[in-house]
């Protein structure tokens, strides 16, 4: 039986997924990785190597096969992070993750000497302290014997590629996450480089960037021994997770996703370039050869994490308590509980405004889910402010999705339908089309299209005359903790 394998590498853990040739999920298994504690954020990259053999192991175990059946394999992983390798391909220190936020006075830095909006038209997005260019940065500054090693700049899922096939790579979808790549021209700008340093050949210790099915290369022998695949096994040229997400959940222009994860992420896909001054839309490159505008906010899951922990419910509990919240004098959360990135306020903290006497527990648990979507409402807003074209699907994605309040008070809040994608896990769906699209040398699309998980109806918008009050109440108690 021919399979293809699908990781996702994400912050907390790696997932892999087994797909036979007619995309359906024949086997599963997961591994956790070192938990962090912004705002340092820090893992060795070994761990998520570690993690991949364990769960792979796990998921041809689930699967009843071997992990020789196995004709492709493609990783997608956390987005931005920092792997700095020296000329041996040793990694020189542990790797700087998306959400270590001690690089932002040297992305303030940055963006004092190109201001926001030449940074929007040279690469597309504003960068935050979570791009990889603030933490080159931040090496420079403050491990200068680290720095003057560096040889090769990598991301995540880069890393484990090369761990798989030996070639320094990477894709348009992570490239155009780092500060110095501008997808339009599928180029990077090696000229933002030089501002952190105007000596070194920044060129040489780029990746190469791939196709949206181009293939990385193949397994090597030691990694196949390590491992258990073939080798010679075809390796995928990998995404960003959300990229990869966009390909399992089989979004298309005009529809709109909403993840409910760790992180909050709205993203749509686009035909043409997105680029918002303002800094609110990252116009980052998806993994089909288009682009995905996306808002990428620092809180979501963790939100209501931390307030079934403070009322002493469980998840499930939370999510009974906020539908069935009376809405008049509901108070409303800006839920900057760890900073925020997009307004980017690493130091920022949450808000919870309009409490009375008369205030009750499930009336603080919707505010709590509300804050986390009303977040990213204001996202969707931003990007179709930048030209993002809205009008297919709401599909609503992530683990917190899963519970009954985010999909309901999503429909509620946006007045539209909200649809849950079947796919088990859409990150490594998404990097297992891309490994299905090099093997068969076909278009990624029409993978995507055949392959794709179903969206079914979850929730219908329900009668709140209050939604949009409510809204502009958490747009003005936002004004006030930004220090506006």
């Amino acid at each position: 039986m021919g399979l293809f394998a699908g990781v996702d590498s994400s912050t907390q853990s790696t997932k892999v997924v087994l797909y036979d040739e007619d995309g359906q999920a024949v086997g599963t298994g997961s591994a956790p990785h070192p938990q962090t504690f912004p705002p340092v954020s820090e893992q060795n990259p070994e761990s998520w190597w570690n993690a991949l053999k364990e769960a792979l192991g796990r998921a041809t175990k689930d699967a009843a096969v071997a992990a020789g059946d196995i004709q492709a394999i493609s990783v997608a992983a956390q987005c931005h992070g920092l792997v700095a390798l020296d000329g041996t391909g040793r990694v020189i220190r542990p790797a700087k993750l998306w959400n270590d936020t001690t690089s932002a006075p040297e992305m303030r830095q940055l963006l004092e000497v190109l201001a926001p909006s030449e940074w929007a038209a040279r690469i597309g997005s504003v960068p935050t302290s979570a791009f990889t260019v603030s933490k080159v940065m931040w090496l420079r500054k403050n491990e200068p014997e680290s720095f003057q090693q560096l040889a090769s700049i990598l991301l995540p899922h880069d890393w484990l590629t090369w761990r798989l096939t030996g070639q320094l790579v990477t894709d348009r979808s992570e490239a155009s996450g780092t500060g110095y790549y501008d997808a339009s021209r599928n180029a990077y700008d090696t000229g933002i480089l030089e501002l952190i340093d105007p000596d070194k050949d920044w060129a040489s210790m780029l990746p190469r960037v791939l196709g949206p099915a181009t293939a990385a290369g193949m397994v090597t022998e030691s990694a196949a021994q390590e491992l258990g695949l073939r080798p010679g096994t075809v390796v995928g040229p990998g995404a960003g997770d959300q990229h990869a997400s966009a390909l399992g959940l089989g979004v298309r222009t005009g529809d709109v996703a909403y993840s409910f994860g760790t992180s909050g992420v709205v993203f749509s896909t686009s035909d043409t370039p997105v680029r918002d001054p303002a800094g609110i839309v990252d116009g980052v490159a998806d993994a089909a050869g288009g682009y995905l505008p996306l808002v990428s906010t620092l809180n979501a899951a963790r939100v209501t994490d931390a307030f079934a922990r403070w009322l002493n419910v469980s998840h499930a509990e939370l999510s009974e308590l906020a539908l069935n919240a009376p809405t008049e004098k509901l108070p409303v959360l800006v839920a900057y509980l760890d900073g925020e990135r997009k307004p980017n306020l690493p130091a920022a903290t949450g808000t919870l405004a309009g409490l009375t006497t008369g205030t009750t527990r499930d009336q603080i648990a919707r505010a709590a889910v509300e804050g986390v979507i009303f977040g990213l409402l204001r996202g969707e807003n931003a990007l179709q402010d930048a030209g993002t074209s809205i009008t297919g699907r709401v599909i609503a994605t992530g683990g917190a999705s899963r519970s009954f309040a985010y999909p309901q008070l999503l429909a509620d809040l946006t007045n539209r339908p909200v649809h849950l994608s079947e796919a088990i896990e859409p990150v490594a769906a998404g990097a297992a089309i891309q490994a299905a699209a090099c093997l068969h040398g076909r278009d990624i699309r029409e993978v995507r299209d055949v392959w794709a998980a179903k969206a079914h109806l979850a929730a219908e918008p329900r009668p709140d005359e209050e939604a949009k009050e409510r809204y502009n109440r958490y747009l003005s108690v936002s004004q006030y903790s930004e220090g506006a």
